[in-house]
């Protein structure tokens, strides 16, 4: 398995970065970099700070992190909407998307350096994680201290039945172009057609504002704000290594947990909320459960969060589902309406590794079993494990790597460096060390 999950990071590697899916999403994405870079550096440190220090080449001067970064080198109609939507280019040069996904970037340099220490790398990325979360603060941030997304996409869960409300306000044309995922994957495990025409229009509607104001769809969702809060933690983890006072990060780290305890949660789950009306957008989404990585959490949250994921998500079955089955909206094979997708069960797993370690060995398994039945795919049904989606996914074979190397493997533990020593010899075996990268 370790092997297999080499070969697909080396298969989807492009030089600097790598791409989620060779055939479906030939280009850079977001917080698909930081996951790759979180599994890549158990195996390969400098490809993982090369993942991320690519992605943060493409930053705008505002500081946003584009959700897409375009490959110059792919058919303008290899993937749907491309840059001749978004119209917009990093002061790098690089043809990007307009909007963001998730600042899981912070956390992913930190693991990084874990992985293999480098106080170099934190001095060069530190500034640019700072000004990734200061545009979130100033650009997304509402009176009661959240921050908005303006677009599905920006969740990370692009279709999850927690947006159907608010897309469902979105008044949208034909898209004006032909989609290019229904050629690769079966439309019916991928959003709708009415769903795509919404997403394009919100996507021009925003670049018409000169990517400045949301429209029709903003959004208080509590997966993101909880990145925003991890992201927090690990500055403040990083400003110490390098010298820096930590204290600003940690008191903003505390600033968005209360945020999120007072606006978001009830009834054992946080809920997004719209940002336009102030009105809570009741769901049963997994997002709802990442707050467990908050460390400021209050002890009585995390308990019932814990138990909501027992009872209404069935972790016990070993995966994540990304809505909560039994519910009306529950399909185990359409993209985010159900499926589990091994980074969003990694970032629970995350949030309860100190909280509840048999949940966590429990989730570790899960994911280690999900990819022994089904391969890499792009997400797995949470109770049969069989593979929806694209084949040879980056995120799940970078994520077990990480599992892997603080798990092990089928219940042997990793004790004794076991699998560094493996990941070590694959790479002098098979010619696929850092080496590579010069």
């Amino acid at each position: 398995m370790i092997r297999e999950a080499v070969r697909v990071l080396v298969a989807n590697w492009d030089g600097s970065y790598t791409v989620p899916s060779r055939r479906l999403y030939p280009h850079q994405w977001s917080w698909d970099s930081a996951f790759v870079a979180i599994g890549n550096a158990r195996w390969s440190p400098r490809r993982a700070r090369s993942e991320l220090l690519s992605l943060f080449g493409a930053q705008w001067r505002d500081g946003r992190v584009p959700h897409i970064v375009f490959n110059p080198e792919v058919p303008d109609g290899a993937y749907f909407p491309g840059p001749d939507v978004w119209e917009v280019r990093a002061p790098s040069g690089s043809a990007t998307s307009g909007i963001v996904q998730p600042p899981v970037h912070a956390l992913a340099a930190w693991r990084v350096h874990l992985a293999d220490p480098d106080p170099a790398f934190l001095r060069r990325i530190y500034p640019r994680l700072v000004a990734q979360q200061r545009f979130l603060r100033t650009a997304r941030r509402s009176a009661d201290g959240l921050i908005s997304i303006v677009h599905p996409w920006e969740s990370g869960m692009d279709n999850s039945p927690a947006w159907d409300v608010p897309l469902a306000a979105v008044q949208a044309g034909p898209m004006g172009a032909r989609r290019r995922d229904l050629a690769h994957v079966s439309a019916d495990e991928r959003p709708t057609d009415r769903d795509y025409e919404r997403y394009t229009a919100l996507a021009r509607a925003y670049r018409d504002t000169g990517y400045r104001r949301a429209g029709a769809f903003a959004v208080e969702d509590p997966l993101f704000n909880a990145a925003y809060g991890v992201a927090e933690t690990s500055l403040a983890r990083i400003a110490k290594v390098i010298g820096l006072d930590p204290d600003p990060h940690h008191r903003e780290a505390a600033e968005i947990t209360a945020a999120m305890v007072a606006h978001l949660y009830d009834d054992g789950l946080f809920h997004a909320r719209d940002a336009n009306t102030g009105s809570p957008l009741r769901s049963q989404s997994a997002a709802g459960l990442v707050p467990l990585m908050l460390p400021d959490l209050p002890r009585e949250i995390a308990h019932a969060l814990i138990g909501t994921a027992l009872d209404r998500f069935e972790i016990k079955n070993g995966l994540l589902p990304s809505y909560a089955p039994g519910t009306p909206e529950f399909d185990p094979a359409r993209y985010w309406r159900g499926p589990s997708w091994l980074n969003l069960t990694w970032l629970v797993w995350q949030g309860l590794r100190h909280r509840r370690a048999d949940l966590a060995e429990t989730l570790a398994d899960g994911m280690v079993g999900a990819v022994a039945r089904s391969g890499f795919r792009e997400y797995f049904d949470p109770f049969t494990r069989a593979g929806h989606g694209c084949r040879d996914f980056s995120w799940s074979a970078a994520l077990v790597l990480d599992v892997a190397a603080e798990h092990g493997l089928e219940g042997l533990p990793a004790a004794g460096g076991e699998i560094a020593k493996e990941l070590g010899r694959l790479a002098e075996a098979d010619d696929v060390g850092d080496h590579v990268l010069t």
